[in-house]
C-alpha cells in the first residue's frame, strides 16, 4: 500500500469519503488509541489528578483526542483537514478544534501548554505538495512554534513513519535546532510490522527529567541498551550534541576562498534560510575600482 503522504496533500486525501471510511474502521481506532496510550505514557505527566492543557497535533476526526478526555485531560486538537474535523465534530469530541497547517507555525500563546501528541502526522512536512513548500523552512516553522508554545519541561511526544533514515534524521534535526532535547523511542524495533517509532523531545535543556524513556521489546518489557545499540537506527540525540565546543577555524591569509563560501552556504540552506544560488560570480574576488 502507497504511503498517504505520497499520494496527495492531507486536505485533498481526507476528503469527505476517505475521512468517513477512516474513522468508521474499527481497526484504525484501534491502532489509534493504542498509539494515543503510549504517546500519553512517553508524556509522562505528573500523577497529582490535575487535567493538563494538551495539544493533539493532527488531530483528524478526534480519535486521539478522545484518549486524551478518558484520561481526564483537556485538549486541543489542529488538523488540516476541514473534512476531518466536520465529522470531529458530528461525534461532538470534548476538545476545542482548530483548522490550520502546521507548517505554519501554531498560532498560540506562549508556554500556553502542558504537553502534545501527534500521531502520524509530522512525517507530512517532508513533502512539498505546493510550489511555494519548503520542507525544511516548514519544520523549522512548526518545531520553533512548538517550542514557544509549550512551558519549561513540557514535553511533545510525536509519533512518526519516515520513509527513511535521511527523513528521520532531517525531522529530529530541526527538532534539535528549535531548542529541544530528547531523541527517538522505538517501540518493538526488531519487528517489521510492530515497530512504531515516537519523537519525545523536551523544552529545554537536558536535564534528569528530560531523559529518553526506553523502547519496548517483542514481549513488552523496555528494550536494554544492548538490544537498541543492535538496531543501527535507533539512535538518540540530545541538545548537547549540538552545543560541544567549536575547533578554532584557521583563516588563511589570502581570504577563505570560494570552497569555504560554498560550504557555508549549503549549512545555511539545510537551516532552512534563503541563499542566493550558487553561480561562476560566488566568491569571486572584486576589483579593487571600476
Amino acid at each position: 500500500m502507497s504511503r498517504p503522504e505520497l499520494l496527495a496533500p492531507p486536505e485533498i486525501f481526507y476528503n469527505d469519503d476517505e475521512a468517513r471510511k477512516y474513522t468508521s474502521s474499527s481497526r484504525i481506532i484501534d491502532i489509534q488509541t493504542q498509539l494515543s496510550e503510549r504517546a500519553l505514557e512517553l508524556l509522562a505527566l505528573p500523577d497529582d489528578g490535575v487535567p493538563r492543557l494538551l495539544l493533539d497535533i493532527g488531530c483528524g476526526s478526534g480519535l486521539s483526542g478522545e484518549t486524551l478526555t478518558e484520561h481526564g485531560h483537556q485538549w486541543l486538537g489542529l488538523d488540516i483537514s476541514e473534512s476531518m474535523l466536520d465529522i470531529a465534530l458530528e461525534r461532538e469530541v470534548e476538545g476545542d478544534l482548530m483548522l490550520g497547517d502546521m507548517g505554519q507555525g501554531l498560532g498560540l500563546r506562549s508556554g500556553i501548554l502542558d504537553g502534545a501528541i501527534s500521531i502520524s502526522a509530522v512525517q507530512w512536512l517532508c513533502n512539498a505538495d505546493k510550489s511555494c513548500h519548503e520542507p525544511r523552512i516548514r519544520l523549522k516553522a512548526f518545531f520553533s512554534s512548538l517550542y514557544r508554545c509549550l512551558g519549561r519541561g513540557a514535553r511533545a511526544v510525536l509519533q512518526i513513519y519516515p520513509e527513511n533514515l535521511a527523513q528521520r534524521e532531517l525531522i529530529l534535526g530541526f527538532a534539535m535546532r528549535a531548542g529541544f532535547s530528547g531523541g527517538i523511542v522505538v517501540d518493538y524495533p526488531h519487528s517489521s510490522k510492530r515497530r512504531k517509532e515516537y519523537l519525545v523531545l523536551t523544552c529545554g535543556p537536558p536535564s534528569l527529567s528530560s531523559t529518553t524513556p526506553e523502547g519496548k521489546g517483542e514481549d513488552g518489557e523496555s528494550c536494554s541498551d544492548e538490544d537498541s545499540s543492535e538496531d543501527e537506527e535507533n539512535q538518540t540525540v540530545c541538545i548537547s550534541d549540538r552545543r560541544r565546543p567549536r575547533k578554532k577555524q584557521k583563516v588563511n591569509k589570502k581570504g577563505k576562498g570560494r570552497d569555504w563560501v560554498l560550504r557555508k552556504k549549503e549549512q545555511m540552506r539545510k537551516k532552512g534560510n534563503a541563499v542566493p544560488a550558487d553561480s561562476k560570480y560566488t566568491a569571486r574576488k572584486r576589483k579593487d575600482r571600476f
